[in-house]
């Protein structure tokens, strides 16, 4: 079983920056694509960045292009989720989970809380 922990939420200012950290449990991180989703209030959990396994292909919703970056570190079996210039759109719980595009997701975690409001 696939244990996700999401953390690094909180609450920004609008232009503000967060960093979010996922740690995944379980021995095929390392060949799993993976991807932040976001649920913003009232609308359905969707997927914003992903990172492919092997060669680190990126992937970005048009809405958070050249402000959010994802990352990974397979050794440490974490990814992460920069995000930069932030607007009050971007409110929301974020989760990490494999891919949807290509593959099943696992168990959500809890997902962490990010609030952008001045």
């Amino acid at each position: 079983q696939v244990l996700l922990v999401e953390s690094g939420g909180g609450l920004a200012q609008p232009g503000g920056s967060l960093r979010l950290s996922c740690a995944v449990s379980g021995s095929t991180f390392k060949i799993t694509p993976m991807g932040w989703y976001r649920r913003a209030p009232g609308t359905e959990r969707e997927l914003v960045a992903s990172i492919t396994a092997a060669n680190y292909l990126e992937y970005y919703i048009d809405s958070v292009k050249g402000r959010f970056t994802i990352s990974r570190d397979n050794a440490k079996r974490m990814i992460y989720l920069q995000m930069n210039n932030l607007k009050v759109e971007d409110t929301g719980v974020y989760y990490c989970n494999a891919d949807q595009r290509s593959l099943r997701t696992w168990s959500w975690g809890q997902g962490t809380q990010v609030t952008v409001s001045s």
